[in-house]
């Protein structure tokens, strides 16, 4: 089972970004289940959202404690929170930020996890320039295609048609899709380092 917990603050679409995962999930033949863990339901809050990936049925309702996968939408809450916690050794973090984790001063996190499995992209850039609004849930899942291999892109797209319609819907998709090279062209990047 892929346990994945999304970070973020409200009005951010935290919610919406695991329900979008769930809908790419059973649109790839998988069980899916997605659900939000609300503090102070205010925008600018806090909020952490779950969302469980698997080929059977899934019967666990409690929140994620140790995710495989971890995507925080604010890295504001990356010193204010203990996102971290729990994620599993071999996890994947997909940051929200054009600054690198030893610029967000997480150069320990870095050295206690697979280096090819942390990677940051501009989400909130790359939205307002398809969306005209800072909302980075559609372009980190595209980045998350792309960084994990778990989910298509084609998934992505066909779960943003799902939730939204004409140029909002069109806009996401091309958001998320600029994301996925983004990181496919990163990791090639850090492949060619590590290799020489």
């Amino acid at each position: 089972m892929l346990q994945i917990r999304i970070h973020g603050r409200g009005g951010q679409g935290v919610v919406t970004a695991t329900e979008l995962l769930s809908i790419a999930a059973f649109e790839q033949g998988r069980h899916a289940q997605a659900f939000p863990s609300f503090g102070s339901e205010r925008t600018g809050a806090p909020v952490v959202a779950f969302c469980r990936i698997d080929d059977h049925d899934i019967r666990l309702r409690e929140p994620i404690l140790a995710p495989d996968v971890l995507i925080v939408q604010d890295p504001t809450l990356l010193h204010q929170v203990d996102v971290f916690q729990g994620l599993q050794p071999d996890g994947y973090v997909l940051i929200n930020s054009k600054r690198s984790f030893n610029e967000l001063g997480l150069a320990d996190i870095a050295t206690k996890f697979r280096r090819e499995r942390l990677v940051t992209v501009p989400a909130t850039e790359i939205a307002l320039k398809h969306l005209g609004r800072p909302l980075p849930n559609a372009v980190l899942l595209g980045g998350f295609a792309a960084l994990s291999g778990l989910i298509t892109l084609e998934a992505v797209s066909h779960a943003i048609r799902d939730k939204f319609k004409g140029k909002v819907a069109e806009g996401n998709i091309a958001a998320a899709a600029e994301a996925y090279e983004y990181i496919k062209n990163e990791m090639e990047e850090l492949a060619h380092a590590q290799a020489n």
